[in-house]
């Protein structure tokens, strides 16, 4: 067995080089080993519209905040990590949680749990419980912006306006039918290098013509994320052609997404991001006394309220958070399909779609899409509609009679119970055993940790309720462990609008 400081394998890593252009910014990820050689790349991000000025110190703090989210990923491999850039306190802080977190996370989802990628003696590492697990000394610099200052921002930008970070997948698609209704959506399709834009080309060419406030910013993360894990000793040099449901490291992804978003929020006066995340996307888990977020952190309710929290540090003011919290997997897509099927058509929910004729279309064989295929089934929807053929339908009910879905028991359980309650699968033994009913499956679900009426602004959530509460079969609240049926009232609907102060991870 090893430990984890073995993980240290490289000397430095610099973010540093900034260029920042009208439309485009860009930095230098230099990495330097321990025999003192060097391998450069460069992050670029860049937009189809000017949102930068390049001598505005405002400006340069949010270019150097963009090209620092990939560097996340790699507290546990450097001795010494360098942000050079214009940084406030906020930023620093921020940048050194958020990496402590990934550490812990990387640790225990890529180490400690089943990893394809890993060579041994590195799929073994000892155990070890420390009170902290960055190995990186983070440090600041600014050899750039000498001469830029800049003060604490106090915008008041506009409630009504809604930047969603969107691609082709059910969950942003809902959440842009929803916004059109209840306010002004602002699509931003982040287009990173690599087969990812797949699943987004057909609901961005949709978009394109349809909404005006779309926007497509460019991000080579992907190429970035490759060539870190070609340089690191303990992943398998043929790891582009090992199948797998996971990536070899990085876990902070989202975040890189996300700050691709901000120079549009910011810009266009946006009071709120929208990121498209469900019910069963907030978890928490201990591995041997390592509390962790199951490889989801940035996909949670903690990760839109710390990003919240640092906004309002910001004085930017922006609220971040998911209006798809109540809901399941399953109850997103019958909202989608029934109230948005215009849109419906243009999901994609694939990680391996391939181009036919001039349109994405999903492969129809991994579970991802077996899983989709059994949902829209199960609601009396037509699969064909967003793409799968008659053949891809009946393999992929026939692969859910005899293997399972990624979901969570309860949701996994409806979704069988639904499916073999209309003959959609055989009524086996093994299907049998799967198939429950849970009616908070579909129902609005509401509790204090993963959907908490309190984390929506009040504005939004009586427009929002009353159109989900169409497509749900009732609200539930969760007390001592179980679902209790309950009519949400004014008062309900009107709690105060409340952020925890302190970062979850660091109490869990």
């Amino acid at each position: 067995m090893v430990r984890i400081n073995s993980l240290v394998v490289f000397k430095k890593l610099l973010v540093h080089k900034l260029t920042i252009e009208p439309k485009r910014v860009k930095a230098t990820y230099t990495l330097i080993k321990e025999d003192g050689s060097e391998a450069s790349n460069q992050l670029i991000y860049s937009y189809n519209s000017p949102y930068f000025e390049p001598k505005n110190a405002k400006d340069a703090n949010l270019a150097s905040m963009m090209v620092a989210q990939v560097a996340l990923n790699y507290g546990l491999f450097f001795e010494e990590i360098v942000f050079d850039g214009l940084y406030d306190h906020a930023d620093q802080r921020f940048l050194k949680d958020m990496m402590e977190n990934t550490s812990r996370e990387i640790l225990v989802l890529k180490f400690y749990g089943k990893n394809e990628f890993l060579k041994p003696p590195y799929d073994a590492l000892e155990l070890e419980n420390l009170p902290e697990y960055t190995a990186a000394n983070v440090t600041f610099t600014n050899s750039q912006f000498q001469n830029m200052q800049f003060s604490k921002s106090v915008l008041q930008p506009k409630e009504d306006e809604y930047v969603i970070l969107s691609s082709g997948g059910k969950d942003s698609l809902l959440s842009y039918g929803l916004i059109k209704e209840i306010g002004i959506a602002h699509p931003v399709f982040i287009n990173e290098s690599g087969r990812h834009w797949f699943t987004a080309v057909n609901a961005y060419d949709h978009y394109e013509e349809t909404e005006p406030n779309t926007a497509k910013p460019w991000c080579n993360s992907d190429r970035i994320f490759n060539w870190m894990v070609k340089q690191m000793p303990f992943i398998k040099e043929n790891f582009q052609n090992i199948r797998a449901d996971i990536y070899p490291i990085r876990l902070w992804t989202v975040a890189v997404f996300l700050f691709g978003t901000l120079p549009v929020a910011l810009k266009r006066g946006a009071g709120n991001i929208l990121i498209g995340n469900e019910y069963d996307t907030t978890v928490k888990g201990n591995y041997h006394g390592i509390t962790h977020y199951n490889g989801l952190y940035d996909q949670s309710k903690y990760f839109d309220n710390a990003l919240t929290r640092y906004y309002q540090k910001k004085g930017w003011n922006i609220r971040q958070y998911s209006i798809l919290r109540s809901l399941s997997e399953l109850l997103i897509l019958k909202t989608l399909v029934k109230r948005y099927p215009d849109l419906q058509q243009y999901q994609v929910s694939c990680h391996a779609a391939h181009s036919e004729n001039g349109k994405m279309l999903p492969c129809g064989s991994c579970e991802k899409c077996r899983r989709i295929i059994g949902m829209l089934m199960a609601l009396d929807e037509d699969p064909g509609r967003c793409g799968y053929t008659e053949d891809q339908i009946k393999k992929g009910l026939f692969a859910l009679g005899n293997r399972g879905v990624k979901q969570l028991g309860s949701d996994a359980a409806h979704l069988y119970f639904l499916l073999v309650s209309k003959g959609l699968i055989e009524a086996t033994e093994h299907t049998r055993k799967l198939a429950k009913r849970h009616e908070e499956i579909v129902s609005l679900r509401f509790d204090k940790e993963r959907s908490n009426i309190a984390d929506i602004p009040v504005h939004i959530r009586k427009p929002l309720f009353r159109i989900l509460s169409e497509y749900s079969e009732g609200s539930v609240e969760l007390h001592d462990r179980k679902w209790h049926t309950f009519t949400p009232d004014k008062s309900f609907l009107e709690r105060p609008y409340f952020l925890i102060k302190n970062d979850e991870f660091k109490k869990t």
